[in-house]
């Protein structure tokens, strides 16, 4: 089982590092496994606006198509402001800095601990 929990983690790690290198902000990965029984992580990050989340989210599934993954569902393309990619195990969430705040979703899942993120270096 611990084999899984890895590869989970570390798929997540590469959405997250997918996200850097799109220039998203303020990328967190909350572990939500205990708070929530429909998934074990939501990644969330910003963009600047709704080109740059729809770029960033793209980066995401082309990388965890990469690695073998295929999202479930996802919601939020047409707008962009809040994209959301379901892959199961982790669900992505690109905002746009506006929506992001309106959200909080880090607020709303507070309880939930975080991940470290490798920022990309500028």
């Amino acid at each position: 089982m611990t084999s899984e929990l890895d590869a989970i983690k570390e798929m997540v790690t590469a959405a997250a590092a997918a996200a850097a290198e799109k220039q998203a902000t303020d990328v967190i990965i909350l572990d939500v496994a205990e708070v929530l029984n429909i998934t074990d992580y939501f990644l969330i990050c910003s963009g600047k606006n709704d080109r740059q989340a729809k770029a960033i989210a793209d980066e995401i599934r082309r990388t965890i198509h990469e690695l073998g993954g295929t999202p479930l569902r996802s919601a939020g393309e047409d707008l962009g402001d809040w994209i959301l990619v379901d892959y199961g195990d982790f669900v992505v969430h690109v905002f746009t800095q506006e929506k992001r705040e309106y959200y909080q979703l880090e607020r709303l899942w507070s309880d939930a601990p975080k991940l470290e993120v490798v920022e990309r270096a500028e």
